[in-house]
């Protein structure tokens, strides 16, 4: 653990609510609250001010709400990070896709609990995690903010190649998985839109995020991407032109079948906390496709894919994982990368490259 606290304001315009985040904070080691504020425009000028590492931020606030804060950090460029506090609502999941898209850390959901008390604990069971990720984002520097309108883009930096079995480099693949957990939305917004309308193979992926918030997701998605970008239905064919994220809440595998490919939607245990688990999907890759399915594993938090990555390449499949630069949380690719069962460690737009190049070429070059 760093030797440096993480210095977070809560920010709500619920006295209750603030005390309840402070509460389930101080519960953390490693952890100091600097203050509060009780609006955006209150927690502007403390965040200028006292530069905390992190922002626990409510969305519906008086003179500006959490929305209109993220627009004015981002025209600053302010690396304070900033942990979205949503409500399990359409409403709450529709802000909260708007949130990352300015680029929110992540988000955690308001309990409902019975009792005071009984909301602090599931605070600090969601906060926890996310906190540890937030001092690892913290101590890896400041992000890297999107270029100004002019501004000369940097140069991506170029792939590592870390192994590429033969069995893998002679096959083609005919399905994707993707797995991705904090900093997701971001990520896909930036990947998937790369893949043309014609891109002949379907992709399937796992976002770790609650019910109504993957339906959210899938709808701002197939706004900007030329695939169809779908929620997943239990029986719902697997088809090119196709991207299908696993519905919060539940788990989905892919089956193929004589009359072509479907998933299944089950309501299956969590695995590794996870529910949907990309570790579930992509064993399901792995027996369905052998090394005809490729693997994608983005930003995200502990590691998840892990053992669905193992399976997969044992069938001889093609690993890609982000690499440590351009995530948000460094855990998901770090746990595959750290396996030395990747065969590209490379950045968002180099992935996108090598796939689009697979689906020209029949291999990657």
């Amino acid at each position: 653990m760093s030797l440096h606290p993480l210095r977070i304001l809560i920010v709500d315009d619920s006295a209750l609510y603030r005390k309840a985040v402070r509460l389930a904070l101080e519960s953390i080691p490693g952890v100091e609250i600097i203050g509060t504020a009780s609006n955006g425009r209150l927690a502007l000028e403390k965040i200028l001010s006292d530069k905390p590492d992190l922002v626990t931020l409510d969305m519906e606030m008086p003179e500006l709400n959490g929305l209109g804060l993220l627009h004015e950090l981002a025209s600053r460029q302010v690396n304070t990070l900033c942990l979205m506090i949503s409500s399990l609502t359409m409403e709450g999941a529709r802000t909260t896709s708007e949130a990352l898209e300015l680029g929110a850390f992540d988000f955690v959901l308001k309990p409902v609990g019975s009792s005071p008390e009984e909301n602090v604990a599931h605070l600090r069971q969601d906060l926890a995690p996310r906190i540890e990720a937030a001092r690892a984002a913290r101590d890896r520097g400041p992000r890297r903010f999107a270029p100004l309108p002019g501004a000369e883009a940097p140069v991506a930096e170029r792939p590592i190649r870390c192994m590429m079995p033969d069995a893998a480099a002679a096959s083609q693949p005919q399905i994707l998985g993707i797995g991705v957990s904090t900093g997701g939305p971001a990520a896909l917004r930036k990947l998937l839109p790369q893949f043309p309308v014609n891109y002949p193979f379907p992709i399937v992926l796992v976002q770790h995020m609650p019910p109504i918030f993957t339906k959210t997701l899938a709808d701002e998605l197939n706004k900007h991407c030329p695939l169809k970008v779908v929620e997943g239905a239990d029986g719902m064919s697997v088809e090119t032109g196709k991207v299908i994220i696993a519905p919060g809440g539940r788990q989905m595998r892919v089956e193929r079948h004589e009359d072509g490919a479907r998933v299944r939607v089950t309501d299956d245990p969590a695995e590794r906390n996870c529910r949907p688990a990309v570790d579930y999907l992509f064993r399901s890759l792995a027996s369905e496709y052998g090394n005809r399915a490729w693997a994608i594993i983005l930003t995200g938090m502990g590691d998840d894919g892990l053992r669905g990555c193992q399976e997969m390449k044992r069938r001889g499949s093609v690993i890609f994982a982000q690499d440590e630069a351009s995530c948000v949380v460094y855990g998901m690719p770090r746990a595959v990368a750290e396996a030395g069962i990747v065969d590209y460690v490379t950045t968002i737009d180099g992935i996108a490259a090598r796939l689009k190049d697979a689906a020209l070429q029949g291999v990657i070059a």
